[in-house]
């Protein structure tokens, strides 16, 4: 259980934060991937960037996020900019979601292994999990200073091993480093299909 510490923390920097933020960087390369239609789940969603990004590309968004601030912030964002989505203040650790209750789950920045198998679950057969966060290889000290909130190296692959990868990256120092993605692992997967199963 996190300390209220760190939900303070967060309410504050929701609070005071300027707008919304751009979308996921794995989101925004990988949108040939998403579905025309359907229910969307951005779990952990801060003030609700891509949340409000997937509302406006037709789909019905849910948004979760343990900040009362961040979820206020959101609900303006989508009433200013006329968009219909369920803005919910929720501790998704304490109540993970369902099993096969989304066509997309996505997940930004935000690491609790302890869930891991519940989101993977939560993605409906045909649908997509799209996840991107921090990794341990990285080239500064952008994101969480505890290393348990990092992925380790392939940990992201590794966790989806028995998902159909449609798209994986994890640059971290390899090649030209003023180029590329640093300090982050990022994938699109989807539930295998019976067929897929050998």
């Amino acid at each position: 259980m996190l300390p209220d510490s760190h939900l303070a923390k967060w309410e504050q920097r929701h609070s005071s934060a300027e707008g919304t933020g751009d979308p996921a960087q794995v989101l925004l390369s990988n949108l040939h991937l998403l579905p025309s239609s359907g229910s969307a789940l951005d779990l952990a969603c801060g003030r609700g960037r891509n949340a409000l990004f997937l509302a406006e590309a037709g789909l019905d968004v849910t948004a979760w996020d343990f900040s009362t601030n961040a979820i206020n912030r959101l609900k303006q964002a989508a009433r200013e900019n006329g968009l219909k989505l369920t803005a919910e203040v929720r501790d998704v650790v304490k109540m993970p979601p369902q099993p096969a209750s989304f066509d997309l789950v996505l997940v930004s920045y935000f690491l609790e292994r302890s869930i891991l198998e519940d989101i993977k679950r939560a993605v409906r057969p045909g649908g997509l999990l799209m996840y991107e966060t921090f990794t341990r290889d990285a080239l500064d000290n952008t994101g969480p200073t505890n290393q348990a909130w990092r992925l380790e190296t392939n940990e992201l692959l590794t966790w989806c091993s028995e998902m159909r990868i449609h798209y994986y990256r994890e640059d971290a120092r390899q090649g030209d480093l003023s180029k590329g993605v640093r300090n982050a692992a990022m994938i699109v997967a989807s539930p295998l299909k019976s067929e897929d199963i050998k």
